[in-house]
């Protein structure tokens, strides 16, 4: 089987007029017009995992399938992305827009997933038997072709950039958040080390004896570690526990010791411990020992309040970089449920409080070959719609499991639900329900197509008032690649 063109000096293998005519490209052509196309083209064969064309080389020739599967692909920031692959008899690529001057270069690449023919027309015989032939076509399909492509590059640039602005904005309010605790915390610890550097040089100035000294610094260590282990308490027992302790102060003659009891409790210190520091230090200066043992107490409150504020801030970039994926191969294996969770990280700020998201997990799925980015892409349009619709209250159900060796997506809302007489039409591009000029009806189209034409799944709709559910489904098989 030849690979390539015709074997030079050989006379090329040709379609005849009645063959052309099965191809439903040129089944309403006229004898004439089959006879041009006839003599212009000529059958052209590949072998399976062949460059059928690629993508920015010369565009000359015009490509119809005859027989085998292909799949067409464009390159995105250095990666090869699959954006379709067929079967059909009579499929198309190539110099597709050379008819509208539009044929400097091929705009993707065709590769033969099998052994495929085709029958092959050069650029500029296509380009003159569409101008010539249907010249009233030719206008509307130049003023639709350029229309649509402007109008597509704009309302895509301005989606992008929507949804990129409302998840930033969620992002940073997510983030200001431990950022400003962490930011106020680190502003009281220093106040608070620079009071514990005063009470220790009042407790130094040599009242206390080495060996009351050597004790108190022994009941700041276990203090410090009843912080780390200190229950919490339920509002009434904290209220009871700071009573009891304002009553001891008060026995003591302390100064405000009320304003220490707070602190004390929640490092799980009692009267107990206190009296201790009184045996320990004498009662002359149990007041400035509680106080700088307060202090050691505050500083270790302090320093696990700026901890976890850091943790939290570590989480939410986690959950960035896992939603965007920036750092990561675009095709890889992924666990479905972290790429759920990464987005719902993301959208944190956009629930409403009166909307609860519920997480219904089968973590015994499997993991799944995917392009994990536009995975997350099509989860926010999903879950952005779901919001949209329940408004301010409602329940957002995310779900996973197993249908026919498929793994399921399922995001449920409580909303109103989609009328049937539009649910045929929600995946058509451009087509929405919202009002002028909060939605471009591009989502749910972007959403079918990563699914569909590039994961080889399916995603299905199902409503009723009060319980609309997008199903995505996706292959399970590690073997098989979206790309081939």
């Amino acid at each position: 089987m030849t690979t390539d063109g015709p074997t030079a000096g050989a006379e090329p293998q040709r379609l005849t007029e009645d063959e052309l005519r099965t191809l439903f490209l040129f089944e309403s052509l006229d004898a004439e017009q089959l006879a041009f196309l006839a003599s212009q083209g000529r059958v052209e064969r590949r072998a399976g995992g062949e460059l059928v064309y690629g993508e920015s080389d010369p565009a000359e020739c015009f490509f119809v399938l005859l027989d085998g599967t292909v799949r067409l692909c464009r390159t995105v920031h250095g990666d090869e992305v699959e954006i379709s692959r067929t079967s059909q008899r009579g499929a198309y690529g190539g110099a597709t827009q050379a008819y509208v001057g539009d044929a400097r270069q091929y705009r993707n690449s065709m590769w033969a997933l099998t052994d495929a023919e085709f029958f092959v027309l050069p650029a500029e015989q296509f380009a003159h038997a569409v101008r010539s032939w249907f010249p009233m076509a030719m206008h509307l399909l130049d003023g639709m072709f350029i229309g649509m492509r402007d109008t597509q590059t704009l309302v895509g640039e301005r989606e992008r950039l929507l949804a990129l602005g409302s998840l930033s904005a969620g992002l940073t309010h997510e983030l200001n958040n431990p950022a400003s605790a962490a930011v106020r915390a680190t502003s009281s610890l220093r106040e608070r080390i620079a009071a514990m550097r005063h009470k220790l040089a009042l407790i130094a100035d040599g009242r206390i004896d080495g060996r009351r000294l050597h004790a108190l610094v022994g009941l700041q260590e276990e203090a410090v570690e009843r912080v780390a282990k200190a229950a919490p308490l339920s509002a009434l027992a904290a209220s009871d526990a700071e009573d009891a302790l304002t009553d001891w102060f008060d026995e003591q003659g302390f100064t405000s010791g009320w304003q220490l009891a707070e602190t004390l409790v929640s490092a799980g210190l009692d009267v107990d411990w206190l009296e201790r520091v009184r045996v320990a230090v004498g009662p002359e200066d149990v007041e400035a020992a509680v106080r700088w043992l307060t202090y050691a107490v505050e500083t270790e409150l302090l320093m696990a309040e700026i901890a976890d504020a850091a943790i939290r801030i570590s989480t939410l970039v986690g959950a960035a970089k896992q939603y965007s994926q920036l750092d990561r191969a675009p095709y890889q294996v992924v666990d479905v449920h972290e790429l759920l969770d990464a987005t719902l990280v993301m959208f944190k700020a956009k629930v409403p409080t009166g909307v609860r998201v519920v997480r219904e997990y089968d973590r015994s799925l499997p993991a799944i070959p995917a392009y994990a980015a536009e995975l997350n892409q099509v989860w926010s349009n999903l879950i952005d719609n779901a919001l949209g619709a329940m408004r301010d209250s409602g329940t957002l159900t995310v779900r996973t499991g197993l249908v026919n060796d498929q793994l399921a997506v399922d995001i449920v809302d409580t909303g109103p639900g989609i009328a049937a007489e539009i649910r045929p039409r929600i995946f058509e591009p451009f087509f929405t329900t919202k009002p002028v000029g909060e939605g471009t009806g591009l989502g749910l189209d972007i959403s079918y197509r990563i699914v569909v034409n590039k994961h080889h799944g399916d995603i299905r709709v199902t409503s009723t008032p009060g319980n609309t559910q997008f199903r995505v489904l996706l292959p399970t098989d590690l073997e098989a690649s979206p790309t081939g």
